[in-house]
């Protein structure tokens, strides 16, 4: 059985991206790592290169500014790495440069791999997800945060990313998927408030156009964390890669969890999925057998 891991990533250094730690958390798990760099102005390539891991595999990017209609230009980076594996590889990790594997996840998701392998109607496996805002002591518990994604396909024919890069399609139909019990470790909420406000411009610029930017994104310094519906205590470990990182966190964030701030029916709500882990109305952009 071949793995290929790939991902994608622009500005990492001056948007705090922990794209390091994201490819040396799955690096144990494949057998090359496709990453896609696009043009960036801080040093990004140079520091992915700077690894010197001959299993990583760099191919640099120009991204095209004006796929902006629902973070389009997202979708066609991760295609660019996606298309670049290798074409024996019998599936494709994908993981985003704020996601990081705990290295605990690294035999159970072999297995699952290798216990599907034979089975063409798995096109996909799901990784549960663990969200931190604020620092790496909390995780976001509300409906606003979503609990599973796809994050291991099948190298196949018509596999391509989907909208903003969030799920993927088979020639744009939902794709059967199994659950893992492995879980992505997701930071992308977590970094000095003044990075993170830079990082909320520089995303949504993906979205929308800089006039829609300037009129619904205050111009403050930086992030205000606790404009924040719910969260709970993290109580599990990090990471290792994650260690260095987290020693070096350098702002305070402090979140009483029984701070619930719901209109009626968000707390209704909340309350089934606390008490049933049964989530009403869930998106899923996959079919799960």
């Amino acid at each position: 059985m071949k793995v290929s891991g790939f991902s994608f990533v622009r500005n990492a250094v001056k948007l705090d991206y922990p794209v390091v730690e994201s490819i040396m958390s799955i690096l144990p798990m494949v057998e090359e790592f496709v990453i896609s760099v696009g043009k960036s102005d801080d040093g990004t390539l140079e520091m992915i290169r700077a690894l010197n891991e001959p299993k990583i595999k760099i191919i640099e990017s120009i991204w095209d500014d004006s796929l902006r209609s629902g973070g389009r230009v997202l979708a066609v980076e991760t295609d660019k790495a996606l298309a670049a594996i290798d074409p024996k590889s019998d599936w494709a990790f994908y993981i985003q440069a704020d996601e990081i594997v705990h290295e605990q996840y690294h035999t159970p998701l072999r297995k699952a791999m290798a216990q599907h392998l034979e089975n063409p109607k798995v096109e996909g496996l799901l990784l549960h997800y663990h969200h931190f805002y604020g620092s790496y002591d909390y995780v976001g518990d509300s409906r606003k945060w979503y609990r599973n994604e796809i994050r291991i396909i099948r190298n196949i024919p018509g596999m391509h990313s989907f909208r903003d890069a969030q799920g993927f399609r088979i020639n744009n139909k939902l794709i059967h998927v199994k659950q893992t019990d492995g879980w992505m470790y997701h930071y992308g909420w977590v970094k000095p408030p003044d990075i993170q406000q830079r990082k909320h411009i520089e995303f949504n610029k993906l979205w929308h156009s800089d006039d829609w930017v300037k009129k619904n994104i205050p111009e403050t310094e930086s992030c205000d964390y606790s404009k924040i519906d719910s969260l709970k205590k993290f109580e599990g470990s990090h990471p290792k890669v994650m260690k260095k990182r987290i020693q070096q966190k350098n702002w305070n964030f402090d979140f009483d969890p029984t701070k619930k701030d719901f209109g009626l029916k968000a707390r209704i709500l909340h309350l089934i999925e606390q008490k049933t882990g049964w989530r009403p109305g869930e998106y899923k952009n996959y079919i799960k057998i």
